[in-house]
Parts: C-alpha cells; structure tokens; sequence
C-alpha cells in the first residue's frame, strides 16, 4: 500500500513539473512574440530654431459693413427703389413703405401744434396752470418723436454707400419682418483670421498684412490689423484678429477666399522635416509621433511655414512637443498610439 501510495505522489510531482514547465514556455513565447511587435524606427531630437516668421493663413472675405434692410413697421411695400446690383450712396432712397401711419402721425401733430400755441399764449396770460402747459407739451412732444420713427422706416435710406446685393420682396408684398433688401459696402472689405495662441503676444493692433487671391495670380493686396480680439479659443487654441482691407479699385469682392501673409519678426519655432507630419485620412488633421520613454505616442499638430523640406509644427496642445523630444522621423506610417519602439540608427 505504501508503495502504491509513493508511486502517484511522484506522479503528481512530475506532471506539476510538466505543468510548470509550459506555462513557462507560453510566457517565454509571449515575450518573444511581445518583443517581435516593437516597431523598428529612426528617431530625430527635436531642436529650437529661431526662424524669422510669417504666418499664412487662410480666411473668407466680407464686406466691412453689411446692413439687412428691414423696417420696424409692418405692412405693405409700396414700392423698392433698387434691384439686386444697384450703386447707390449714403443717403439714397431704398424703400417706401405704406405711409397710413405716417401721415395720420402728421395730422395729429399739426393739430397738437396749433393747440400748444393756444396753451402756450395762454399760460403767458396766466389764464392756464403750468401743470396743463407742461401735458400739452408732452404730448406733442411724443408725437414729434413718433412723427421722426415713422418717417425713418417709412422712407427707408442708405445708411452708407454700397451695393444691393440681395432683394427679398417686390412692390405691393406685405412686409413680414424678413429683410427686404441687403446693402453690402464693396469698397472697403474685412476679413477674420485665426491664427494660433503661440503668435498672440507678438500681433498687434496696426500691423500690415498681404492678401493674395488665386484669381488674381502674383498680385498682392494691403490690409491692416484693424481689432485683435482679446480672448483665446478653449477648443482650438487661437486667437481672432479683424483685417481692415481697401479696395476702392474693386477687384476683390466679397465671399472670396484669400490667403494672408503676417511677418510677426523673429521666433522660436520647432521645425521637422516634412515628411514626418501624417494626415488623418478623410480629413485635413495632422499629426506626428514621439518616442515616450520606449512608446509611440501620437501627437495632433497643426502646420505652420515650411522652409523647402522642412515645415513648421505646432502642437494643438501647448507644451505636446518641446526641444529635447524624439520625434519619429522613419517607421511612423506604421505606428499607433502606445505601441512598443525599438530605436534603431
């Protein structure tokens, strides 16, 4: 019996020997197949430069001023001086709008007018008491203001000189609150710029841009740095600045898509080559890999100037990229985030 019994103990031992011996074989292979995985890439340590910078940006252009043509009173339009393309200037007759209450407005201030002189005599006299003078005035003075109001939206005008460029109603259409007309100045154009929060203590209120357009090939346009709005974009990092632009030839108009030079003199800037920088398929996103201690790790960028094979960067996120990083420069089509690198010359 004891014989039987010494037999399975070393039986058990020796299949728990067996037992032992593949798990650690399956781990031995799960390093091999881990160390197998590592990425084989070629890294670059990123250096500050001290470029002398212009930022390109793209923006839309507007009119500088824009006004929608849109009376405070309501109902039928006798008739629209203008059509859609019309010149005019400041001042200029745009729309003439049913003039029942203006005129009944009119009636009633002549009459007020005529009884404020009679009280105006008789308070002289003393025959009157101040209090009925001062009523008397009141309400004729209430209609002054109205009789103006009704005469503004009634015989509707320019307030500055411009192009029609959009008509909503025709003559006799009852006015529901929808503008009737767009008035859109030409001669004088704006456009809004976002350019990233790195620039915001170096642009300043004064400040020349150029502006190109692709349908005039080689020409260049002026502006100016008219506002720099004071607060930065949470979402995505920048700051808005207002472009003052003339154009008293014309040329540009509004809607068009322009392209904007901004010398803002000499920075630090991180630059790559440009192959390095990946784009998200399907859209205009791009990004770069850092070796993060043995690790890809992914970081979104956004383009700034390129010098021949060499571009700009810009981390979306301040501080994502610094001198002293390994930026990935051979291998990185292949990486995703968090996968293990191995660093090779």
């Amino acid at each position: 019996m004891n014989r039987i019994l010494k037999t399975a103990t070393l039986l058990l031992a020796a299949l728990s020997l067996a037992a032992c011996g593949g798990n650690g074989g399956a781990e031995s292979k799960k390093a091999t197949t881990t160390q197998k995985e590592a990425e084989r890439v070629k890294v670059l340590t990123l250096q500050s430069e001290r470029i002398a910078k212009t930022l390109e940006l793209s923006s839309t252009l507007e009119g500088y001023e824009t006004m929608n043509i849109a009376p405070s009173l309501t109902g039928h339009i006798e008739h629209i001086y203008v059509e859609v393309g019309s010149r005019v200037q400041k001042g200029s007759m745009l729309v003439r709008m049913d003039q029942t209450q203006l005129n009944t407005t009119r009636i009633n201030l002549a009459s007020t007018k005529t009884e404020l002189d009679r009280v105006s005599a008789l308070k002289q006299s003393g025959s009157i008491s101040e209090q009925v003078y001062d009523q008397t005035k009141a309400g004729y003075d209430q209609l002054v203001e109205n009789e103006r109001f009704l005469d503004q939206n009634t015989f509707v005008k320019a307030q500055f000189a411009g192009v029609i460029s959009a008509k909503n109603y025709e003559d006799g259409e009852m006015y529901t609150g929808a503008p009737i007309l767009t008035l859109t100045q030409i001669s004088r154009l704006k456009a809004i710029i976002n350019i990233p929060e790195t620039y915001f203590p170096l642009v300043k209120q004064g400040m020349k841009v150029s502006i190109e357009s692709d349908i005039y090939p080689g020409q260049v346009f002026p502006a100016t740095i008219e506002i720099v709005y004071p607060t930065i974009d949470a979402a995505s990092h920048t700051f808005q600045a207002k472009l003052n632009i003339p154009n008293a030839g014309e040329k540009i108009r509004p809607g068009m898509y322009v392209r904007t030079q901004l010398a803002v003199g000499q920075v630090d800037a991180i630059v790559v080559p440009y192959q390095s920088v990946l784009k998200l398929t399907g859209s205009n996103d791009r990004y770069v890999f850092v070796n993060n201690e043995g690790t890809a790790r992914r970081v979104p960028v956004t383009l700034g100037q390129r010098f021949d094979d060499r571009i700009e960067i810009i981390p979306v996120e301040p501080g994502a990229i610094k001198a002293g990083d390994q930026l990935v420069v051979t291998g990185q089509a292949r990486l995703v985030d968090g996968v293990a690198l191995e660093i090779v010359d």
